[in-house]
């Protein structure tokens, strides 16, 4: 049982009634020193693993400099921070935030603020059914999982759902007051659900022909997460805005907004926050960037990836599952809604995955995860698919 101390926490989800206290690259340890290994990550947030070292000499360096001058004035890690992600992304505005939902709300804010320029005060943002775009109030209508959006009733209007991959859905629900089609190139919270290919190539055709923006939510699926550096590269678009958060910090809290010149908009006053553009944050940040985008990484990341759908195709071959997703993003459907019994059953077996849906599993190990790990996890998986 947890101490008092733990349980003035409040608590938003079930969890074991324990703590973790150490973490390194693939694996945690509890409070009793058991020994786990974690294709969770944070939901997909340690990038790089648990406590990288990048990150830890980044943090004191830049601890050793200055902590957070505030947002009145300019600090050097988020000005380059925002260089590098520009230069990466093609796209040459940044707002650095806290949160990946933090990100999708300035999103949404700066896409009405072009609208009332530039479209007659158009200001809906069309998204997609089983999308998770965040849990703030706008967020949590804009969300497309069933149920969101009424923990939090009266409904903040604006945002009409259609069903996810398909264009021809989105044009009928474009109309007069439509500014934005907002879209995850893979829905991550549903489990690693992918679209048909060309998907996002034909969103970006549809969205020109409206005169509209596309937003693409790389909260959980950009820095190298599915393949690419972001994951709309695969299909060569470019998005007007984009999203970054989770792998971003490497274990941190920021996240950022990405805009082409023209949709960059927003005038002094009009958005801001105590915490963006934080000096520590920027400094990690920037540690994780750097390493995810340089080339060594890069091959590490595409063999690693390759070993994990080829033993995760296997598992699913010999228990009668699916596999869908790409790189570091995996979704396992099962033959039946048993996910969260398999994976207490792998809790109780050393290893760490998430259940998605009531049939699904998601894993989102570190990006460089190793051979012997992913091993170790197929292994311990089958055990508990057998149990």
């Amino acid at each position: 049982m947890l101490s008092a101390e733990s349980r003035a926490l409040m608590q938003f989800n079930q969890k074991p009634a324990l703590r973790m206290v150490r973490g390194r690259g693939s694996y945690l340890w509890d409070e009793q020193g058991r020994r786990y290994l974690d294709f969770v990550q944070g939901w997909a947030v340690n990038a790089l693993g648990h406590s990288p070292q990048l990150v830890r000499d980044a943090v004191l360096a830049q601890l050793d400099a200055v902590l957070n001058p505030g947002p009145a004035f300019h600090n050097l890690p988020s000005h380059a921070l925002a260089e590098r992600l520009a230069a990466l992304s093609g796209l040459p505005r940044v707002f650095l935030a806290g949160s990946g939902a933090e990100a999708n709300e300035a999103a949404v804010k700066l896409a009405r603020k072009w609208g009332q320029k530039h479209k007659q005060g158009a200001y809906e943002v069309i998204t997609t059914l089983n999308s998770f775009h965040g849990r703030t109030i706008a967020m949590s209508n804009a969300t497309g999982k069933p149920g969101f959006a009424d923990a939090c009733a009266p409904a903040v209007a604006g945002f009409p759902k259609v069903p996810y991959g398909d264009v021809d859905a989105v044009a009928r629900a474009i109309g007069e007051r439509t500014v934005a089609v907002m879209v995850e190139p893979i829905q991550g919270e549903a489990g690693a659900v992918t679209p048909p290919a060309g998907y996002l190539r034909g969103l970006r055709a549809l969205c020109d022909r409206a005169g509209i923006l596309l937003i693409v939510d790389e909260i959980q699926t950009g820095l190298a997460r599915t393949g690419p550096l972001f994951a709309f590269q695969a299909e060569q678009v470019s998005p007007d805005l984009m999203t970054l958060g989770k792998g971003l910090g490497g274990g941190l809290p920021i996240s950022a907004l990405l805009a082409r010149e023209q949709v960059a908009c927003f005038e002094h006053g009009e958005h801001g926050g105590t915490f963006i553009a934080h000096a520590l944050l920027s400094a990690a940040a920037l540690a994780v960037v750097e390493r995810i985008a340089s080339p060594e990484h890069t091959a590490l990341c595409a063999e690693s990836s390759r070993r994990l759908e080829r033993s995760l195709c296997a598992v699913a071959a010999n228990h009668g599952g699916t596999l869908r997703g790409s790189g570091h993003l995996w979704g396992l459907v099962l033959p039946s809604a048993r996910a969260e019994l398999v994976r207490d059953r792998c809790f109780e077996l050393g290893l760490l995955v998430n259940a998605a849906r009531p049939d699904v599993l998601r894993l989102m190990p570190a990006l460089d995860v190793g051979a012997e790990e992913i091993a170790v996890m197929a292994e311990t998986l089958s055990a508990a698919l057998e149990g």
